[in-house]
């Protein structure tokens, strides 16, 4: 399996954070492709919202940046894995700054999905979606609650499903045994 894990901590500082996601990619490194971007070494842009990459250039944003070889990653995985600290309740800016630049991956067509409507997929093929979680100190159940809904939310329009969430207080061969079930 091919695995992208997008690391959306912004502080290279967090040695928790860090030292997690390196022996998860080197655990997984033993039986699959596995590839941790990070996100904090990237010159990202944020999204402008200008649909430049559904009417210019469909696929592409119209300002090429970091974002480019993000999106070639995940397009071309098994599993995209969302890992971030908690800041104030929400994954970090970096990280939603990046799934924000995600939207060429998807047509500005419209279809009924799950009785709502949502995106047509340009692809014929996305990946599971998988999200690793920091907590912050005051972390509650509601706070990952609302971001896996978020996550949830988004696998929707890109026509996968989240397959797990998952904290770094996890043991990290409980989260390699989950995606190996996968």
């Amino acid at each position: 399996m091919k695995i992208t894990i997008l690391n959306g901590n912004p502080n290279k500082q967090d040695t928790d954070f860090e030292n997690h996601l390196s022996l998860l990619g080197e655990t997984l490194q033993k039986e699959h492709n596995a590839n941790i971007i990070r996100l904090r070494e990237l010159s990202i842009q944020y999204c402008v919202g200008c649909f430049g990459c559904w009417v210019k250039k469909p696929g592409e944003c119209l300002f090429p940046d970091g974002s480019t070889a993000v999106r070639r990653a995940v397009i071309q995985c098994d599993l995209l894995i969302f890992a971030s600290p908690i800041l104030m309740g929400f994954t970090s800016a970096v990280l939603k700054q990046a799934t924000d630049k995600l939207i060429p991956l998807i047509h500005p067509y419209m279809v009924i999905d799950q009785g709502e409507v949502h995106h047509r997929k340009r692809y014929e093929a996305y990946p599971l979606l998988g999200l690793l979680l920091q907590p912050e100190a005051d972390t509650d159940q509601e706070d990952l609650q609302i971001i896996t809904h978020s996550y949830e939310r988004l696998a929707i329009n890109f026509k996968t499903k989240l397959a797990f969430m998952r904290l770094i207080t996890d043991p990290v061969k409980e989260v390699v045994h989950e995606i190996n079930r996968l």
